[in-house]
């Protein structure tokens, strides 16, 4: 973290690792899209920021966030967000397509996918630039769980912060919108758990404020607060002082 402590590596989802990005953690192919250049969710990747005018831009989304406390987990349950990687989600994109959220998102980011014989939609290998780590993954189904699919905003902070009183059909939106969600490093993600930015950012320092935006990206959306110490830490990671 600029001006904090080292982020506890403390998910959301569960592929062997081969290699790494370049030396700047951002992918060497193009598969890795800017946030400000990606508000559906609908491209790839998770790009650095690194110009003025980004920054600046990043900053003034951030700031906009409403803060408030978070709240108790208390009556808080994976199935109140709909049951997991559901493709009828109406209103975000992907749903309706025929396959599930999970397999939008390998096929959204992955590269040298492959699928399942007889499927244009499960897939069954691919290589991953993980923004979380820099690093290269090539992934098999048999070890899915190496690949995990984080939802940036948890769905349990979400919980905490208000989605407690939001109708059924929202928190759906949420748990499978691709604004909120990426397919990372299955181990890295454990560990950041119900995790908000002033507690958990990627260990791949160069995305940091590239992964604050999506996540205020998504509170904005869906006009879900941050708590204060988050909205804090966001700033901080696009050049606050």
């Amino acid at each position: 973290m600029v001006a904090f402590a080292a982020p506890l590596l403390a998910g959301c989802d569960a592929v062997d690792s081969a290699g790494s990005g370049v030396a700047d953690g951002s992918a060497p192919d193009g598969r890795a899209t800017s946030p400000l250049k990606n508000p559906d969710g609908t491209a790839p990747g998770l790009a650095p920021l690194t110009s003025d005018a980004d920054l600046a831009a990043a900053r003034e989304l951030i700031d906009g966030l409403a803060v408030k406390g978070r709240g108790p987990k208390t009556g808080y349950e994976r199935d109140k967000f709909g049951y997991a990687w559901m493709d009828s989600a109406d209103g975000v994109p992907f749903a309706g397509n025929g396959c599930d959220t999970r397999n939008d998102l390998l096929k959204r980011d992955g590269q040298d996918v492959e699928f399942k014989s007889g499927s244009d939609c499960v897939i069954v290998s691919m290589t991953l630039h993980d923004p979380y780590t820099g690093k290269d993954i090539a992934w098999k189904k048999k070890q899915a769980t190496a690949v995990q699919i984080d939802h940036l905003v948890p769905l349990s902070y979400s919980w905490q912060l208000g989605a407690a009183r939001w109708n059924e059909d929202k928190r759906k939106r949420l748990a499978n919108d691709p604004l909120n969600l990426l397919p990372v490093d299955g181990p890295t993600n454990s560990g950041k758990s119900d995790s908000g930015p002033a507690s958990w950012l990627p260990p791949n320092k160069p995305v940091r404020c590239a992964y604050v935006v999506r996540f205020a990206q998504v509170a904005a959306k869906y006009e879900l607060p941050v708590t204060g110490a988050d909205r804090k830490t966001m700033l901080a990671q696009c050049g606050a002082t």
